[in-house]
């Protein structure tokens, strides 16, 4: 029986219950009008779902007319739980959630692990809740894929770019950068801060994204730097906050979507 990496925040950050989980994903799927063409990659946040599970379908609502021809997905979230150093790749053969198990593509993570910024541990993977909320709406709108899981933790952005480099594939692979935005300001300041950041990821400015503006801002730097290589463009799917989606307002989360193309 291949080693199986548990939930960690089924029942709090989404539905345990696996029929109320495809309801709830499903429902926000619905809500998207108007799906943007296929991305390369995404940014997607990694809140519980009664905050960010409606900007998140906004980016993943665009996979579904791929969801046969993406069968990989690299996805960095950055480190919540454990401190490490570099990126943290796991030993398992999969990550389950309550809708099934997603198979982990060894041999992409084998390759990254010839990397010296690439490590193994399964502890930085136990509780971290930033891959992990994004597997169910992965499931829901993919065919079948394999995961390429990578925590990153006290890394430059140039080594995770370079981790992105190698594992970048063709159109079989989806890049996905887990990362919510500015933490607990008010309305009025949470909006500025996010619209600058936003401005930022669209003309592919890295240096210009720090911990204040987005929690992933490491993985966020690294694709942006990879973006502007590869000469890929921006489209902002969505931005909203806490306040937006659900509670008050004096002290709220910002959440973008973001597609590379």
């Amino acid at each position: 029986m291949r080693l199986a990496r548990h939930p960690a925040v089924a029942g709090t950050f989404y539905p345990a219950d696996p029929q109320a989980l495809k309801q709830a994903v499903a429902a926000y799927l619905a809500e998207v009008t108007a799906a943007a063409p296929p991305p390369k990659a995404l940014i997607v946040p990694h809140a519980g779902y009664r905050y960010s599970g409606p900007i998140a379908a906004r980016a993943y609502a665009t996979l579904i007319p791929v969801c046969k021809r993406i069968t990989r997905v690299v996805l960095l979230g950055p480190a919540h739980r454990v401190a490490i150093q570099g990126l943290a790749a796991s030993r398992a053969g999969q990550f389950d959630t309550p809708l099934g198990p997603v198979s982990l593509d060894r041999a992409a993570i084998d390759l990254a692990l010839t990397l010296p910024q690439v490590v193994l541990s399964d502890e930085a993977h136990a509780l971290e809740h930033s891959i992990e909320v994004q597997l169910p709406f992965l499931q829901a709108t993919l065919d079948g894929f394999h995961l390429v899981p990578l925590v990153v933790g006290d890394a430059a952005p140039g080594e995770v770019a370079r981790v992105l480099d190698v594992l970048w594939g063709g159109p079989e692979t989806l890049i996905l950068i887990s990362s919510d935005l500015s933490h607990y300001l008010d309305d009025a300041t949470a909006r500025r801060r996010d619209a600058a950041t936003t401005l930022a990821i669209e003309q592919l400015r890295p240096q210009d994204i720090g911990p204040d503006q987005a929690c992933g801002c490491i993985p966020v730097r690294a694709l942006l730097e990879v973006a502007q290589r590869r000469g890929l463009e921006v489209r902002t799917l969505d931005l909203r906050h806490s306040g937006d989606t659900t509670g008050p307002r004096e002290r709220v989360v910002g959440y973008g979507a973001y597609a590379f193309y």
